[in-house]
């Protein structure tokens, strides 16, 4: 099986991005990147553009690493240096439910890959960006990850079920 350096993680809020990033790091060994975490500071303040972009700059010159997030302004950077791509296209019930499931486990405090300060609330922007993302914004995921697919690993996946079988067919692999 094709050994994974440096992966891309990519998709709706509420799909399982950062928790797929943690386990995948403890199976492969490589060190994960938050992108909500580096993003945001204290209080939900925003990190300036160019400081942003220098940062993911510098995370992907790194030999091997795991980022999840979209930052579609700068998602160019992480999938041009990515050699695996993986999409968690999922439909967006299930992320919906994701969503509202965290906000009441963390309500009020800070969940673990967020940076500290930005406590978990309810945030309609963000519920209407994840009602909308399928129609707004797969389109120019799915256009982005085409231009990779001929030198890159690509996995698009489309359930819970199918990121099981995915997982196990690396922990038999390794």
């Amino acid at each position: 099986m094709y050994k994974f350096r440096r992966i891309a993680i990519i998709g709706c809020g509420g799909a399982g991005k950062s928790t797929l990033a943690r386990k995948l790091g403890e199976i492969l060994k490589l060190p994960v990147y938050h992108l909500d975490s580096l993003f945001w500071k204290a209080g939900w303040v925003p990190m300036p553009v160019e400081e942003w972009k220098l940062i993911q700059e510098e995370l992907t010159s790194k030999d091997e690493w795991i980022i999840d997030g979209n930052y579609r302004g700068t998602m160019d950077i992480r999938l041009s240096k990515a050699d695996t791509i993986i999409f968690l296209d999922y439909p967006t019930y299930i992320c919906l439910f994701r969503v509202i499931k965290r906000l009441i486990k963390y309500y009020g405090k800070t969940r673990p890959d967020m940076a500290e300060g930005c406590n978990e609330t309810l945030d309609l922007e963000f519920i209407k960006w994840i009602l909308n993302f399928r129609r707004n914004k797969r389109p120019d995921i799915i256009n982005k990850i085409n231009t990779y697919k001929d030198r890159k690993n690509i996995y698009i996946i489309k359930s819970p079920k199918e990121l099981e079988v995915f997982i196990e067919q690396i922990q038999k692999y390794l």
